[in-house]
């Protein structure tokens, strides 16, 4: 079975998107179109911003969907069995299988995106990457550190991201090295996304998502939150809210994946994060860029 991923914030690149838009007349069709919804050349950006304008993240967001979702709608055979998105890639993914359309797509990304700013401006608070200690291990020191932090991504065996307040962040890495880590690194990201300190932003989400029409599936997306294949509509909107403050189960999710049959993981958009993800979660899974 043909699995497509969709990566999250942190793929993007300067010129991303730049040979879509000059060789595909419906590539430039679709961009121009953002340009407009999102009330900004968001392309201009993309093509030929500094790496520092493309890594705020109201332009973030939108630049690595619209650069994934636009490529799929450009690939020749395109007929996904099963998808899934880290994070942000969700979204993607979600165009991707027609629980949206690529206008709805785009503004839920946008309003989430500013809706994250906003979060990360009412405390301080960042992320951590945790290498080489169990996921159990991690669990365990984040529930023994006085404030709120948090296991947020489960990337791959070895590889997990934790996420909270900055001073409880800062005392679960020094716990972190003292049960083994090999490093535990503060992250440059603008707060402590996938945990409670993005309640903000999931209310405010919420309402828009919650106002916005998801269609049946095309193919069963493998979401976030509960890192099994889901076709119901409703269910998938349920799960797309809890996302913000819940954590990414990447790992779990990949695993869930090749139990159900998938024979080849295609990664489409920027970079290529979630094939060597893939590739650590298991050795034997054959996976392809777009």
């Amino acid at each position: 079975m043909k699995a497509y991923v969709f990566p999250g914030q942190g793929a993007q690149y300067t010129g991303m998107g730049k040979d879509l838009y000059d060789n595909s007349p419906l590539a430039k069709e679709l961009f121009e179109q953002a340009n407009e919804i999102l009330g900004f050349r968001i392309t201009d950006i993309m093509f030929t911003g500094t790496a520092e304008e493309l890594k705020e993240t109201k332009v973030t967001q939108p630049a690595v969907f619209l650069h994934s979702v636009i490529l799929a709608k450009t690939l020749e055979d395109f007929n996904p069995e099963m998808v899934a998105g880290h994070s942000l890639g969700e979204f993607s993914a979600l165009v991707a299988n027609g629980t949206l359309s690529f206008e709805d797509g785009l503004k839920l990304v946008s309003q989430r995106a500013l809706a994250m700013q906003k979060a990360c401006e009412i405390t301080p608070s960042t992320m951590a990457a945790v290498l080489a200690l169990a996921d159990n291990v991690v669990e365990e020191v984040c529930a023994s550190i006085d404030g709120v932090v948090v296991a947020a991504n489960y990337n791959c065996p070895g590889q997990l991201v934790i996420s909270g307040e900055f001073k409880a962040v800062e005392a679960a890495c020094v716990a972190m090295k003292e049960a083994g880590a090999k490093r535990a690194l503060l992250l440059p990201v603008g707060g402590a996304f996938h945990s409670p300190m993005m309640e903000p932003a999931r209310e405010e989400l919420a309402a828009a998502i919650e106002a916005t029409t998801f269609s049946t599936p095309t193919c069963p997306v493998y979401q976030n939150v509960t890192a099994s294949a889901v076709s119901d509509a409703d269910e998938i909107k349920k799960n797309l809210i809890i996302q913000l403050t819940a954590p990414v189960k990447w790992t779990q999710s990949v695993q869930q994946m090749i139990a159900d049959g998938a024979t080849l993981f295609t990664e489409v958009g920027p970079g290529k994060v979630l094939t060597g993800l893939i590739g650590k979660i298991n050795k034997e899974a054959v996976t392809a860029n777009a």
